[in-house]
């Protein structure tokens, strides 16, 4: 006969954590390094559950009660305005994933294009679809497709509040693992010294 297991206390058990990745104005860079993770995607498999990302998960809306969001690339258009507010009422740990959700960064040239009675967008636009196109050039419009550039690109923490910066351009696999390391066993992770803080 084979002996009951106890069960396993409650005050012990550990809720796995639901975990977001978001994309925004980025090059994807920041989510290709999360992938470099290697083996230790194994144990953060086992410890949450990938509620939200563009290289795990096929959902469209992004979810309630999301414990953490790794938010990747700035703020460009209104379809990023848009998921950034949702997905702050909807996770208790926000954190801007390199350098593009933390200073626009690349995206954020753009910024530089404004002239004189006109939005950095509409330079851009009338630029690329109007004065270098040939006789048939138009700027796009199409609501509900091709979302609406915002006059200027913002980091992320211009437009929602922010729990936790983590840089780089992309950041390293190690300065991942060790800003998630820490949620995993309900500790809050320290980004500090240089190793964790250089941009670039």
């Amino acid at each position: 006969m084979i002996a009951a297991t106890p069960a396993q206390d409650p005050a012990q058990a550990r809720p796995r954590l639901r975990l977001a990745t978001v994309w925004l104005a980025g090059c994807s860079g920041c989510h290709m390094s999360f992938l470099d993770l290697d083996e230790f995607l194994f144990e953060l498999a086992a410890a949450v559950d990938i509620v939200y990302s563009p290289v795990a998960s096929d959902t469209k809306i992004y979810p309630e009660q999301v414990d953490v969001c790794l938010v990747e690339g700035a703020v460009a258009n209104v379809d990023n305005l848009q998921l950034a507010l949702t997905l702050r009422q909807r996770t208790a740990l926000v954190i801007s994933f390199g350098d593009c959700a933390i200073s626009a960064n690349v995206p954020g040239l753009r910024n530089l294009c404004s002239a004189p009675g006109r939005d950095s967008a509409r330079t851009v636009l009338e630029r690329g679809y109007l004065e270098l196109a040939d006789a048939s050039g138009q700027l796009p419009f199409a609501p509900g497709i091709v979302p609406e550039l915002l006059p200027k690109v913002l980091p992320l923490h211009e437009v929602i509040p922010v729990d936790l910066y983590l840089p780089g351009c992309p950041p390293s696999a190690e300065r991942i693992r060790a800003a998630i390391a820490p949620l995993l066993v309900g500790q809050r992770p320290r980004i500090e010294g240089s190793s964790m803080l250089r941009f670039g």
